[in-house]
C-alpha cells in the first residue's frame, strides 16, 4: 500500500506541474491581447455609438464649427488638421488663436471634401451635420458625433471631446462644468421667489427678420435658464414663421444674433409691422454677444450667455453682475487670452470683430 500510495503522489505532483505549465501556455495570448487594446480605446459619441479611437490622438479633423471653440476652450487647438472655413474667418477666432488661419478647410462650399481630408491625415473626425458624419465615415476615419441641443447636452458634448483630445483636456474640462453649473446656480438663486417670466424673441440675425428660433432647441434652454420663456410656441432650430406670427408673439424682450445691439434695433425698427412691439418700442432689443463663437448658438460660451441673458431679462435682480469682468476671468482661465475692457465692450454688444 505504501508503495502504491508514494506512485500515486508522484502521478498527481506530475499532473499539478502540468496543469500549471497548461494555465501559463493559456495566458500567453492574453497578454498580446492587452498589448493590442492599449493601441486604441473606444469613446460612446452623441448618438450612443461607440467609436474606437487610437490610445493616443494627435491630429483632429473638426468639421462642426461651434465644437472648434470646444477644442481651443480644452487646450486642443494645436492638435487641429482640419476646421471649418467659418472658424477660419471669424475675427474673434482668430484673435484668440492665429494660427487657425493655416488649418484646412476641406470643403467646397458647404460640401466635404473626402479626398482633402484625407490629406491632413487625422486620427478623428468631429461632426455634427449627419450628411458630413455619413461622408467622413466613409473615408474609414473613426468619426465622432458631438451634436447636442440642450445644457444637459452641452456637459456632455465638452466631455466627450475632452476625451477624445485626452492629456490635460479632461482635468479642463471639469473645471468648465464647474464653472457652467455655478453660473445657472447662481441665476437661480437670484430669480428665486421671482414668478414674472418675460417673453422673448430670438431671431437668427438682422438681415431676415422672419428666421427665428423656436422651443426644443439650445436657445430655448438659455431663455428658460435666464428666467424667460420663448415668446413662440413652434417648435425648432432657425425656422421661418409669418411676420404676422411674430407680431402676435409680442414680446417683451427681443435678442438678435450676428449683431450689434445698434444693428439689431435699427432693422427692426425700419419694420412697418415689427417697430409696433413692445420690445422695440421700448429698447429692449439687444445684439448678442459673439465671441469664438455666438454665445447664443451651441457654444461652450453658453456659460457666459446664461448670466448676460439674466441680467437683461432681470435687470434689478443682477445689479452686482459685471459682465465685463465675468467675460476676461473667462478669456483668461480658459483661452489664456487677456481682453482689454474695450474688447470686452464690443464682444458684450454683440459686435463681430475686436476692433
Amino acid at each position: 500500500m505504501k508503495k502504491t500510495q508514494r506512485i500515486l503522489l508522484g502521478l498527481a505532483l506530475v499532473f499539478g506541474i502540468n496543469v500549471a505549465a497548461g494555465c501559463q501556455s493559456q495566458t500567453k495570448p492574453a497578454k498580446s491581447t492587452a498589448a493590442a487594446s492599449s493601441t486604441t480605446r473606444t469613446v460612446t459619441d452623441m448618438s450612443g455609438k461607440r467609436v474606437q479611437l487610437p490610445a493616443k490622438v494627435t491630429r483632429v479633423a473638426d468639421l462642426w464649427h461651434a465644437n472648434n471653440q470646444v477644442v481651443l476652450l480644452l487646450g486642443g487647438q494645436k492638435k487641429l488638421v482640419a476646421t471649418t472655413q467659418m472658424i477660419k474667418q471669424s475675427p474673434w477666432f482668430k484673435t484668440i488663436d492665429p494660427s487657425i488661419s493655416k488649418v484646412t478647410a476641406p470643403f467646397a462650399g458647404d460640401d466635404l471634401q473626402s479626398e482633402e481630408l484625407l490629406k491632413t491625415k487625422p486620427d478623428v473626425v468631429i461632426a455634427a451635420d449627419p450628411a458630413q458624419i455619413k461622408q467622413a465615415k466613409k473615408t474609414k476615419v473613426p468619426t465622432v458625433n458631438a451634436m447636442y441641443q440642450t445644457f444637459a447636452g452641452l456637459r456632455r458634448s465638452v466631455n466627450l471631446t475632452a476625451q477624445v483630445l485626452g492629456g490635460q483636456a479632461p482635468k479642463v474640462a471639469k473645471r468648465y462644468q464647474r464653472l457652467l453649473n455655478g453660473n445657472l446656480a447662481y441665476v437661480k438663486r437670484q430669480l428665486k421667489g421671482v414668478t414674472t417670466k418675460p417673453k422673448v424673441l430670438h431671431f437668427v440675425n438682422a438681415t431676415n427678420l422672419n428666421q427665428v428660433d423656436g422651443t426644443g432647441t439650445i436657445v430655448d434652454e438659455w431663455i428658460k435658464a435666464a428666467g424667460g420663456q420663448n415668446a413662440l410656441r413652434q417648435s425648432g432650430n432657425m425656422i421661418s414663421v409669418t411676420t404676422e406670427t411674430l407680431a402676435k408673439s409680442n414680446p417683451d424682450v427681443i435678442i438678435v444674433g450676428s449683431a450689434t445691439t445698434a444693428q439689431a434695433r435699427a432693422a427692426l425698427k425700419k419694420n412697418a409691422v415689427l417697430s409696433k412691439l413692445k420690445a422695440v418700442k421700448t429698447n429692449h432689443v439687444y445684439g448678442n454677444p459673439q465671441g469664438t463663437f455666438p454665445w447664443d448658438r451651441y457654444s461652450a460660451e453658453e456659460a457666459l450667455q446664461v448670466l448676460w441673458a439674466a441680467q437683461k431679462l432681470h435687470p434689478a435682480h443682477f445689479k452686482q453682475l459685471d459682465m465685463v469682468a465675468k467675460t476676461k476671468a473667462f478669456y483668461q482661465e480658459f483661452y489664456h487670452y487677456q481682453l482689454s475692457t474695450a474688447q470686452t465692450n464690443r464682444l458684450l454688444s454683440g459686435a463681430s470683430t475686436p476692433k
